[in-house]
């Protein structure tokens, strides 16, 4: 297994050791041991698991009460997948990164608490799994402005259009209009 830094620390590239033959492809999607010593120490408790339809866009959603750190994998289809840190006082807030995950590719991203999460469907049909470090807790929910002009995502939405988003998507506040005294703190 192969663990890539991005530029901003902690959020981590998981690039599995595919096993392939006439028969097709194996590979461990995730065994503590490895990541614990690819930097992934995390003790995970809940998996989630999506299926949307190309153009949707799921985020920029994170908990502020009981924070997750997530590891992402795509179990058929294609994504950009985007982590945005908004811990009060680090050096890279508002930084984001994005990566494309596929099923062909095999890629994870893992994500660190205090960061918002989202992605946005470039195939027909794709379906997400996620797993999480801490128990969704809806009144603790943070949403970020998928388009908020100071992250500025460079969303991959040529042939796409406009994205299909929630309501809740729709509504999302900017990153500057929050409460900075609700952001999860940064802790170095």
């Amino acid at each position: 297994m192969k663990f890539t830094e991005t530029d901003i620390p902690g959020v981590i590239v998981v690039e599995p050791v595919v096993h392939r033959d006439d028969r097709g492809w194996f590979f461990e999607s995730y065994q503590a041991e490895r990541y614990k010593a690819g930097g992934v120490e995390v003790e995970f408790v809940q998996d989630n698991h999506s299926r949307s339809c190309r153009g949707t866009l799921r985020g920029l959603h994170s908990q502020a009460a009981k924070p997750q750190d997530k590891l992402v994998r795509v179990l058929s289809g294609e994504i950009y997948d985007v982590a945005v840190d908004v811990r009060r006082g680090s050096p890279t807030f508002g930084k984001h990164v994005g990566v494309t995950l596929s099923s062909d590719n095999h890629l994870q991203l893992f994500i660190p608490k205090g960061f918002v999460h989202g992605f946005v469907v470039l195939s027909e049909i794709a379906e997400v799994e996620y797993k999480c470090s801490d128990y969704y807790d809806p009144s603790g929910e943070l949403s970020v402005a998928w388009n908020d002009p100071e992250i500025a995502i460079a969303w991959p939405l040529s042939g796409i259009g406009e994205p299909l988003l929630s309501p809740k998507d729709l509504e999302a506040p900017r990153l500057a209009e929050i409460d900075p005294q609700t952001l999860p703190p940064y802790e170095g």
